[in-house]
C-alpha cells in the first residue's frame, strides 16, 4: 500500500511542524540531520547543486526514520514535477508562484489525468517499483503541494492562489520578499516583517496553512508563537558555518589567554 503522507496529514490536523533546510546536496548531511527529531526536512534543488539521482539518494536516507521530506523544485515545470515525484517525493515546494495560473499549472503537474497532466509510469520508486497496487488511485490525494509567495504579485494574489483546488499550503520566502519590497538582504526590515505577518493572517483567513524559513532564533520563535504551521529553523550550511566559527573562536580565545599568561 502507498505510504500515507505524514506531513500532509499533520497539516490537515493543524499540528505545527518544525523543520530543517538541507542545501549541501549530500546524503551524509541529510542522515545527520534526520537523526535529530525534526518533523520535516527540506531537500533543496532551487538554490543547491542538487540533481535528481542525488535527491533520490537523499529521499532513501530520509526514509530510514520518521522525518518527512519536502523537495523544493528548481522551477514550476511539469517535467521537474514528474521526475521528482517518480523518485518518491510526496511533498513538493514550488518557488515563485505569482498568480492563479501558475498555481493551477502546479496542481495539474502533481495530479494524474483526468484531474491533471502527470505522466503515468507503473514501476517507479514512488510506487515501490509496482508493488504498491493502490498508488495510482491514491497518489492524487496523498501528494502535498506547497507554493511559495515571494513577490509583490504573489502577495497581491495570495488569497486567490491559496484557494486554488489542490493547493495544500503556502510558504513565505523572506529573502526574495525582502528584495521585492526594496530591502535586499534585510528580511528583518519592519516593512518585510509586516508583510510576513499579514500573509500569515490572510492565509489563515481562507483556511490554508502557511510556512516559512527563518534561521534567526528570535524571529523563528515569533513565527512559531504567531501560528505559522510549518517553520524551518536552520539550514545545514548555517549549522556547519556557525559550528566551525564557534570552535575556531574558542581555540583562538584559549590561545590568546595562554599568550597573555
Amino acid at each position: 500500500m502507498m505510504q500515507t503522507n505524514r506531513f500532509k496529514a499533520r497539516l490537515a490536523a493543524a499540528q505545527q511542524q518544525i523543520g530543517v533546510w538541507s542545501m549541501l546536496a549530500d546524503s551524509n548531511a541529510v542522515e545527520v540531520l534526520t537523526q535529530s527529531d525534526y518533523d520535516w526536512i527540506l531537500l533543496d534543488t532551487e538554490h543547491a547543486a542538487n540533481e535528481l539521482p542525488m535527491v533520490q539518494a537523499q529521499l532513501r536516507t530520509v526514509a530510514q526514520g520518521g522525518v518527512s521530506a519536502v523537495v523544493r523544485l528548481a522551477a514550476n515545470d511539469a517535467v521537474l514535477f514528474k521526475r521528482v515525484l517518480d523518485v518518491g517525493a510526496q511533498t513538493l515546494l514550488v518557488p515563485m508562484v505569482d498568480d492563479v495560473a501558475a498555481a493551477e499549472r502546479a496542481v495539474a503537474a502533481v495530479r494524474y489525468p483526468p484531474a491533471g497532466m502527470r505522466g503515468v509510469s507503473v514501476a517507479t520508486r514512488a510506487n515501490r517499483y509496482g508493488r504498491d497496487a493502490d498508488y495510482l488511485q491514491r497518489a492524487n490525494d496523498e501528494i502535498c503541494l506547497l507554493l511559495q509567495i515571494e513577490s509583490l504579485a504573489g502577495l497581491r494574489n495570495l488569497e486567490a492562489i491559496a484557494q486554488v483546488p489542490g493547493v495544500d499550503g503556502l510558504f513565505v520566502g523572506p529573502s526574495d520578499l525582502a528584495a521585492a519590497l526594496g530591502h535586499l538582504g534585510n528580511p528583518k526590515h519592519e516593512e518585510v516583517q509586516r508583510a510576513i505577518f499579514e500573509a500569515l493572517e490572510r492565509c489563515h483567513e481562507v483556511g490554508k496553512p502557511i510556512g516559512i524559513l527563518m534561521t534567526d532564533p528570535t524571529l523563528a520563535a515569533r513565527y512559531l508563537q504567531a501560528g505559522f504551521d510549518y517553520v524551518a529553523i536552520a539550514t545545514d550550511i548555517g549549522i556547519l558555518r556557525s559550528g566551525a566559527e564557534f570552535h575556531l573562536a574558542q581555540a583562538r580565545s584559549a590561545t590568546a589567554g595562554s599568550q597573555h599568561g
